[in-house]
């Protein structure tokens, strides 16, 4: 990469400092209010209170407020095959820029193969786990929680899917299959849509998702 003397070159350390900075704003982005509702989605938030919260407590990521559920219950289609959820995670910044296309295209493809889906809906300050408490709740056969993936240098923009058969709270990470690097110049929104229908045909055929689920030939 270059150097002079002991040092890098200063090019070299300009580029670190900007890639580094693109990373940081997408961590501490966050989903304005009223977006997802602008957006056509059934508007929930976890546990959390605030982005800072968020951050630092995991945990409360993973469920929903009392008044989001009660909305949950209320509001959302009953028993989809496929519940999608699209979320912040931790890039707010990919999600509202690829989220709302991956949706509309991971839908096209879930209802052209004859699947019912659910009340489309975004979750605010949300992590991975959060798909099984929705997908149990409503009911759903599978869950895939769309959400901004960790960003890494140069990288905040990128979404990652994670899919989980009969969602529902106690799940394991062994129990979900996961696509990441989602955005224009990784895996394409297109391509992921396409990838995500393949693995729920799987799912549903043999009755089963992650580690157990046997891919070979699809």
């Amino acid at each position: 990469i270059g150097h002079v003397g002991t040092r890098y070159a200063t090019n070299v350390v300009l580029q670190f400092q900007a890639e580094l900075a693109v990373a940081h704003e997408a961590v501490h982005a966050e989903l304005p209010d009223g977006w997802a509702e602008e957006h056509g989605f059934l508007g929930l938030q976890t546990r959390v209170s605030d982005h800072r919260e968020f951050l630092l407590r995991p945990d409360l990521g993973r469920r929903l407020g009392e008044e989001s559920l009660e909305l949950l219950r209320t509001r959302a289609d009953r028993n989809p095959d496929v519940q999608i959820i699209l979320a912040d995670g931790l890039s707010a910044i990919a999600c509202m820029q690829t989220g709302e296309e991956l949706v509309s295209l991971l839908r096209k493809e879930c209802e052209g193969r004859g699947w019912r889906v659910g009340t489309p809906v975004c979750a605010r300050y949300a992590r991975v786990w959060l798909e099984d408490e929705i997908g149990q709740e409503v009911g759903a056969k599978a869950a895939v929680i769309i959400l901004g993936e960790r960003p890494g240098l140069g990288t905040g923009d990128g979404l990652s899917a994670y899919l989980v058969h009969e969602p529902r709270v106690g799940k394991t990470d062994g129990d979900r299959n996961m696509l990441s690097n989602i955005h224009q110049r990784g895996t394409t929104p297109e391509q992921a849509a396409k990838r995500m229908a393949t693995l729920l045909a799987a799912m549903f055929e043999q009755n089963t998702s992650g580690v157990q689920l046997e891919l070979t030939g699809n």
